[in-house]
């Protein structure tokens, strides 16, 4: 469905580069997490999917076009959710998906349009305008916008910033289903606990390189074993307290937490050098680790 081969971008003939030789290979279907920090290169590489960005060497095939010759075609192909909200507030909702239809050529799909805005709870506002919305209401209106010409790949920049809770949920089920519809995804989020739960291969991007590219199971056995340990005391706690954990690299919360991460077979060690201390702690937590903490160990090395 997309694949890049030796893409860079360099903004400036002296910056650095946004982009170094990216190499990417989508399969029709997949669910993947584009994550990197800020400046890592995410949005340059979604403004060239899109042509909003040239690239300065490399090639990029959509669904088997080249993007440079097949500009057109490309287009249809893809769907783009902007991290910025771009909607012209004059028109109402409803107004907004037709345009966007016509700008594709398609006539005649009000049923669909109402089916979208109906999955993405937004029927009840179809004839508003799009000004009077909410920051959350907006995000969804784009969602829909770039659904609206049924594209093979959608691509989401941060479509839940904004969005409450009970909203990102249900946008979350609405995702799922697309994917199971055999729609590619590629999604960047700040929130990895989207990633965890919706992507099923991730991609890590830092300093304009692909640093990690692989499944998300892959990844969290190879990066994410042990387990992260958190005891809470009735006092507070100094350094000299806790250097008989030393090798485990404790850290001191909140003046009165012990926080460890620590590999499995290490637990049982821990609890008894904390009793042979006479540690006595009135609380504690044992947590697996997440993809979060994954990413922040990749982007750190």
């Amino acid at each position: 469905m997309l694949e890049l081969k030796n893409v860079s971008k360099r903004y400036g003939k002296s910056g650095s580069h946004a982009l170094n030789d990216i190499n990417l290979k989508v399969d029709q279907g997949e669910f993947i997490g584009l994550l990197g920090q800020n400046g890592a290169g995410k949005s340059t590489l979604i403004n060239i999917l899109a042509g909003n960005v040239k690239k300065d060497r490399g090639s990029v095939r959509i669904g088997g076009y080249d993007l440079d010759e097949n500009e057109l075609e490309t287009k249809k192909l893809i769907g783009i959710v902007p991290q910025e909200i771009s909607l012209d507030f004059v028109f109402s909702v409803n107004e907004v998906m037709k345009n966007q239809s016509g700008y594709f050529g398609i006539k005649n799909n009000h049923k669909y349009i109402d089916e979208l805005l109906k999955d993405l709870s937004l029927i009840d506002r179809k004839h508003d305008k799009t000004r009077i919305l909410s920051g959350g209401m907006k995000r969804r209106l784009l969602i829909a916008k770039a659904l609206v010409h049924k594209p093979a790949l959608l691509i989401l920049d941060e479509p839940t910033a904004g969005v409450d809770i009970e909203l990102r949920h249900s946008l979350y089920s609405f995702l799922e289903r697309l994917r199971d519809e055999g729609i590619t995804i590629i999604l960047t989020t700040h929130y990895l606990e989207e990633a965890e739960k919706l992507c099923d291969r991730i991609v890590v991007l830092n300093h304009g390189r692909i640093i990690a590219d692989d499944s998300k199971s892959n990844l969290m056995d190879t990066l994410g074993t042990g387990t992260s340990m958190e005891f809470h005391f009735s006092n507070d706690l100094y350094a000299e307290d806790i250097s008989f954990l030393s090798e485990y690299s404790p850290s001191i919360k909140d003046g009165n937490k012990i926080s460890i991460f620590a590999q499995k077979n290490d637990i049982g060690e821990i609890f008894y050098k904390m009793n042979k201390e006479d540690m006595k702690f009135t609380n504690f937590t044992l947590e697996p680790r997440k993809l979060e903490d994954v990413f922040l160990q990749m982007v750190r090395q």
